[in-house]
């Protein structure tokens, strides 16, 4: 039975990133961000990762995990986070496959149970929050992938990027590389630098 949801967990992510990060993906994932601007990112230098992040279930890393903890120490340190155990941000990031047919938006808070139940509570969105926080799709599989960035003082989501697409059945040849290739697409619509710096600025 162990073996038996190994191999599950894989298959799905797997699937999943095939749709939803694969740079060769037909449509490409539509990727959304937004950020609270309310948040003091000018105080932010320091980072980790929230205990439990990614879709693993039980004691089991999987492949993607390790390779998503990878990719994002790349992007923080390309912007000049350090990794802390007494970190100011904290990051999550989580992958689900469902079945649906059409896409519709909710404009209000999340509720903490269904899919963004992977928050578990230990934080909330930021006031005014709301452009996407469902979808709802059926007679094909969507994928959607989620990376979050949390003010750990304040328990607070401050930033967050979602990846929505149609998955393909198409086998990873490497699933290294396509991680390692599609984080930076989601982290491309993150504006700042640690101390609060905007990158974009700064061209």
């Amino acid at each position: 039975m162990q073996v038996e949801r190994r191999i599950k967990i894989r298959s799905l992510i797997f699937s999943l990133f095939a749709g939803c990060l694969m740079a060769s993906c037909s449509s490409g994932p539509n990727i959304m961000s937004d950020y609270d601007q309310s948040a003091p990112f000018d105080t932010y230098k320091t980072y980790n990762f929230m205990e439990g992040a990614g879709p693993d279930n039980g004691n089991y890393e999987s492949f993607f995990s390790r390779y998503m903890v990878e990719a994002i120490t790349l992007e923080m340190e390309k912007r000049g986070y350090t990794k802390s155990d007494d970190p100011d941000l904290l990051i999550n990031f989580n992958a689900n496959l469902q079945d649906k047919t059409k896409v519709t938006t909710v404009s209000s808070p999340p509720p903490m149970g269904g899919y963004y139940g992977y928050r578990g509570g230990y934080y909330g969105a930021w006031g005014g929050y709301g452009y996407g926080t469902e979808t709802r799709v059926s007679q094909y599989t969507e994928g959607t992938f989620n990376i979050d960035i949390v003010d750990a003082k304040q328990m607070q989501l401050i930033w967050e990027a979602i990846g929505v697409g149609r998955v393909s059945e198409k086998a990873l040849e490497n699933l290294e590389e396509s991680v390692m290739n599609g984080v930076p697409k989601y982290f491309s619509l993150y504006p700042f630098q640690a101390g609060g710096t905007n990158p974009a600025a700064a061209e």
